[in-house]
């Protein structure tokens, strides 16, 4: 069984939970540490038990608390080097202990303790971006956001999860007719910034009808989308396949300032 918990995810913040039976571990801490502490708390989890904290990509809403809790509870980092070099300053690099530095090569796989972990690139304009992929007993889960597109080399990576955290970042016309910049709406817009909820209901569509039962929608603009909208385009692409939300597929939100539902696989 894997288990996974969104405990923040949005621009201000992203945290994932993931744990086994006898694994736990943090996917990305865009938060400060005691947030992060006091999300898991709230799902029964100690901050100390948490044996790996996964990087994505080094922007700040991905990696704020990270160096905080390496430092503070021995927690190791896993990042490759390319994002370990565009965050070494902010995370203050040079006084986490060696031993809490790990190295990983974008496409690797590697297991953190009974957990099999699958690197992926992702289309985002960052250092060198990833999803992650991880197996246990015969179960996946996927984690991928923060994406510009989605291409078939991607959606391979995604194709065959039980569970997937996926990217529904903004409504294409909130944000065209929002008040950001237009050099932000371009770069959200463009091939490495944030899928759109109808691209993310396209994807989730897709791959329910191949057998993926259970979706959490994450990374929801806080100006360019709400909620309720990023689970209606979703639920109407499904039913569109006479896939029935609540029957066929769990679908929910991950929301950005409290922890989602607990889902296992």
């Amino acid at each position: 069984m894997i288990t996974l918990a969104s405990l923040y995810s949005g621009s201000s913040g992203n945290a994932v939970f993931v744990s086994s039976e006898n694994t736990k571990i943090l996917i990305d801490a865009g938060l400060s540490g005691k947030k992060i502490e006091t999300a898991l708390c709230s799902i029964g989890e100690n901050i100390r038990n948490i044996q790996a904290i996964l990087i994505s990509h080094e922007h700040m809403d991905h990696i704020m608390g990270a160096g905080v809790l390496a430092r503070r509870y021995g927690i190791p980092i896993y990042a490759n080097q390319n994002t370990w070099n565009a965050m070494a300053c902010i995370i203050r690099a040079d006084e986490i202990k060696a031993e809490c530095i790990r190295f990983f090569r974008t496409g690797d796989v590697f297991n953190i303790g009974d957990i099999e972990v699958h690197t992926f690139n992702t289309p985002h304009d960052a250092a060198e971006p990833v999803g992650f992929n991880f197996f246990c007993n015969g179960r996946k889960v996927t984690i991928a956001t923060d994406m510009g597109h989605m291409n078939e080399t991607l959606l391979s990576c995604l194709e065959g999860s039980d569970m997937i955290l996926i990217e529904s970042n903004h409504d294409v016309e909130m944000l065209k007719l929002g008040r950001y910049p237009w050099p932000l709406k371009r770069r959200i817009l463009g091939d490495k910034g944030h899928l759109c909820n109808e691209v993310a209901a396209q994807v989730v569509a897709h791959l329910a009808a191949n057998g993926t039962k259970k979706f959490l929608l994450g990374h929801l603009s806080k100006e360019n989308n709400i909620p309720e909208l990023a689970f209606e385009t979703v639920k109407n692409a499904l039913m569109e396949r006479s896939i029935i939300v609540g029957r066929d597929v769990y679908l929910g939100v991950a929301l950005r300032d409290r922890v989602s539902e607990v889902i296992s696989v």
